[in-house]
């Protein structure tokens, strides 16, 4: 792969958006609390979105939203002007091709008594794809995602973890998709795993109109892979803006909480930052729902 500039410096073209969330509540049960409240973003075509937060800020439920895996309380979800709200089986059927999630597990979705080939390929079969097609996709998919020849005729147990994950990248690229939600999908990867895939991510949307939304905890992953950040807490933005200008200059405490608890490799540096994290914690209570 090749050496890739931070995502906040590379050019985003100014277009309409891919998707757009407005004022999007979700509550669990009808009295509850809400897991997400008032949150509104835009991702452009071509363009990384990062959605990051803490386990419990409600970034996970915004990209299950966005799928349909989540009832929307209030709010609109819109996917390229089209209001997918509360779009019905039939209408998620026919987004299946332009709306896929690469997720943090790729060993729990992927069926070990089958070789990958045929995950890879069940999206075309649905969509009616002649057999010699998809079967000749996925091998296009596998090679664009650094597997070797041969290898959709392999079983799941085969592959490593970093290469799972590039199945499940291979998996949702295969439909050639407008967006790809990546909730959390380099998280349980080591570091040097971490890099190589964030760099087949870059790769792959380079020079197409290729959107991500992609979620995770730690504001250095997501550093690299996007240009506009949005900082969840308790369900609510907290900060959003150019990821660069986030990095170097956050506004909200939480922000500064986010950055101080990203690993770094170096030892000395990761145990500054292990203090200035605690100290930040104790500092301020996190803002209230």
């Amino acid at each position: 792969m090749s050496t890739l500039q931070p995502a906040s410096e590379r050019a985003v073209g100014i277009d309409a958006p891919l998707l757009e969330v407005r004022n999007l509540v979700v509550r669990y049960g009808k009295k509850g609390p809400a897991a997400v409240d008032d949150v509104s973003f835009t991702i452009a075509r071509g363009e990384t979105l990062g959605l990051v937060g803490e386990s419990g800020s409600g970034k996970t439920t915004i990209g299950r939203a966005i799928l349909g895996l989540q009832t929307v309380t209030s709010g609109q979800i819109l996917f390229e002007g089209r209001d997918i709200t509360k779009a019905r089986a039939a209408e998620r059927r026919s987004l299946q091709g332009d709306l896929r999630a690469v997720f943090q597990d790729p060993f729990s979705s992927l069926n070990p008594r089958r070789p990958i080939g045929d995950a890879l390929t069940e999206p075309l079969r649905v969509a009616g794809v002649p057999r010699t097609e998809r079967e000749q996709r996925a091998r296009e998919v596998l090679d664009a995602v650094g597997l070797a020849p041969g290898s959709e005729t392999r079983f799941p147990r085969q592959f490593s973890g970093g290469q799972r994950q590039r199945i499940s990248i291979a998996r949702a690229l295969v439909t050639d998709p407008r967006l790809v939600v990546c909730d959390e999908a380099v998280s349980a990867l080591d570091l040097s795993t971490q890099a190589q895939v964030l760099n087949l991510l870059a790769d792959l949307r380079a020079g197409t109109d290729l959107g991500y939304l992609f979620i995770a905890h730690d504001m250095a992953v997501v550093e690299f892979l996007a240009q506009r950040v949005v900082v969840l807490n308790r369900g609510r933005i907290v900060e959003q803006g150019r990821t660069g200008e986030v990095m170097r200059n956050p506004q909200h405490h939480y922000t500064r909480v986010l950055m101080a608890a990203s690993p770094v490799p170096d030892p000395d540096e990761q145990a500054r930052r292990r203090e200035a994290w605690r100290a930040l914690k104790a500092s301020a209570a996190a803002p209230a729902a």
